[in-house]
């Protein structure tokens, strides 16, 4: 078909250029429009965290989009919709983009985060933070790669890219002919989220004994943190101490089944909310008098953050543990258990003080040391400030279910031997009391953080209607009693958090033509006319001649013959 239609072209040249002209303008006029079909990508974006902590405004303040895209390489970003890949992602790069007052930055995630190089895995997750510690009013996206929208950044960055690299004429046309895509959200701007509730979750194993026995608190905040909420699945930080948490409720409520074993200790398992927001959910519980926890004779709080990998187990406290006191029992009982068992595994206590002045809290033990109530997180990580803690990267392979069970089995033998005083009483660093039908279920664990990484838990995302919670309160009151909720609203006068709405969106890129090349456009079609015209004439005045005679001799009346 295409051979045919070339020569019939080619005859057409050969034979007359204005007939060639006529036919060939139109011609081209079509084949250069774009097909309807590919005028236009709808796809999903998710806008990053907007949010004010203690008044402080963080991340970005504005929602809404319409402006054409370019990627980084282009001189001119103001007023642009600049488009990056991660792989070529940096943070001079995104500086640029908001130096230049750029219009957005849609950041496209590769489909399989987990399968990415593990250095710009690392690079991304350290800039998450400087990110949000930056407030802009630029809108800036997430998008997840597909064929259509990476057509889109190889289509924009050619365009892009190419026009250093030209000279004035050849911008001009370039800029004139090009394909261009105008980025458009369908959402409004965002607007902050009135009476949102934080939810808490609590449940008891009661103590035999009498009435005032000290109580161990079991602390592990459920919500995660990223760059982006609607991405922000927190595997290892915190669906791993989530899911320890309640491998360890259930093997209790199988001891405290039986009188033989049920222990001189209330144990108290608090599923904390607003954990990423300076622990909002443990506050209200510290905060408020009427809360049974500041009536308790509490022996020690443990608090489970980050436990589903490595081969280290860091004791975070506020305060060294004196002796003779219960969290110095814990203590030597988690050095002792690590050294007997899991030699393979280092152990060290880190000790840091509680600084008021900084905006957040560094690990969820220093609200009960504020409240002067003895406390200490364990983790793998050895600092508050890794960046695996409120990254969109942890994901569920960051979570390693053996590790996370062998830590399980270290924190139940540890307690276990606290509450039964087995130390004193003479029982060997060797003896394992979670065997058989009683030990760490790795299937359970496994199954736990499976669910909580299968939807995304940002504080924002999380009201007390969720899933999540209603589904964590299903497996409390599985394993305990007196299962309760607690709330936590921002004052309305000095809200210490405020969040935002728009955190997901849809997004359209429409193909489009320059603005100069409407006016290319106009040109040629007063050329095709006026050649038309011209054309018409030509031919006019060739057989005009011709003509004359033809209508003389119509018109000119008979002579009869005489």
């Amino acid at each position: 078909m295409f051979e045919e239609a070339s020569e019939v072209f080619d005859n057409m040249f050969k034979s007359s250029f204005p007939l060639t002209f006529i036919v060939f303008i139109p011609a081209v006029l079509i084949l250069v429009s774009p097909l309807p079909a590919e005028a236009a990508h709808e796809f999903t974006v998710y806008r990053m965290q907007q949010y004010d902590l203690q008044g402080q405004p963080y991340g970005t303040r504005n929602a809404i989009l319409n402006t054409e895209a370019r990627t980084v390489e282009a001189e001119v970003l103001s007023r642009r919709c600049v488009i990056m890949r991660l792989a070529d992602f940096s943070y001079e790069k995104y500086q640029k983009a908001l130096r230049q007052s750029a219009g957005a930055v849609v950041i496209i995630l590769p489909g399989n985060m987990s399968a990415m190089p593990q250095d710009i895995v690392q690079q991304f997750m350290e800039l998450e933070p400087e990110m949000l510690a930056t407030e802009t009013i630029v809108p800036v996206y997430f998008a997840m790669e597909d064929d259509e929208l990476l057509s889109i950044y190889t289509q924009t960055l050619t365009s892009s890219s190419s026009q250093g690299s030209l000279s004035a004429a050849e911008v001009l046309l370039h800029t004139a002919t090009a394909n261009g895509f105008q980025m458009v959200t369908s959402g409004a701007q965002s607007k902050a989220i009135s009476d949102w509730a934080i939810t808490s979750l609590e449940g008891r194993l009661a103590g035999v004994g009498g009435e005032d026995l000290p109580t161990i608190v079991v602390v592990a905040h459920y919500d995660s943190f990223g760059v982006a909420p609607w991405l922000s699945y927190g595997a290892d930080s915190n669906g791993s101490g989530v899911s320890m948490l309640l491998e360890l409720a259930r093997l209790f409520s199988k001891l405290y089944t039986y009188k033989r074993t049920h222990a001189g200790y209330n144990l108290l398992f608090f599923a904390s909310g607003g954990g990423k927001f300076n622990y909002q959910g443990t506050k209200r519980c510290t905060t408020y008098l009427d809360h049974a926890l500041l009536q308790d004779n509490v022996a020690f709080v443990l608090c489970l953050d980050t436990l589903g990998n490595g081969d280290s187990l860091h004791l975070h406290v506020s305060k060294p543990p004196k002796e003779g006191t219960p969290q110095y029992s814990l203590l030597k009982e988690l050095e002792l258990v690590v050294a007997s068992q899991y030699p393979e595994v280092k152990f060290s206590m880190v000790h840091k003080k509680i600084n008021l002045a900084d905006d957040m809290l560094a690990w969820e033990h220093e609200r009960f040391g504020i409240r002067r109530l003895p406390a200490f997180t364990l983790s793998h990580l050895p600092s508050h400030r890794l960046a695996q803690r409120s990254s969109i990267m942890d994901v569920r392979p960051h979570v390693d279910v053996k590790k996370l069970g062998r830590n399980t089995k270290v924190v139940a033998e540890a307690l276990a031997r606290v509450i039964y005083n087995l130390t004193e009483k003479g029982a060997p660093g060797d003896l394992q009391i979670f065997t058989e039908q009683m030990q760490v279920q790795e299937e359970q664990l496994s199954a736990v953080v499976d669910w909580l990484t299968a939807q995304p838990r940002a504080a924002q995302l999380v009201d007390k209607d969720s899933s999540v919670v209603s589904t964590l309160e299903y497996y409390l009151g599985r394993y305990l009693k007196d299962v309760k909720r607690h709330y936590v609203k921002a004052d309305k006068r000095d809200p210490e958090f405020v969040f935002y709405d728009q955190l997901k969106q849809t997004m359209n890129a429409y193909r489009v033509k320059p603005a100069i090349f409407d006016l290319l456009l106009a040109v040629c079609i007063a050329a095709y006319l006026g050649m038309m015209y011209l054309s018409i004439q030509v031919i006019m005045v060739a057989n005009f001649g011709v003509l004359y005679s033809v209508v003389r001799r119509i018109t000119q009346p008979k002579v009869k013959a005489h």
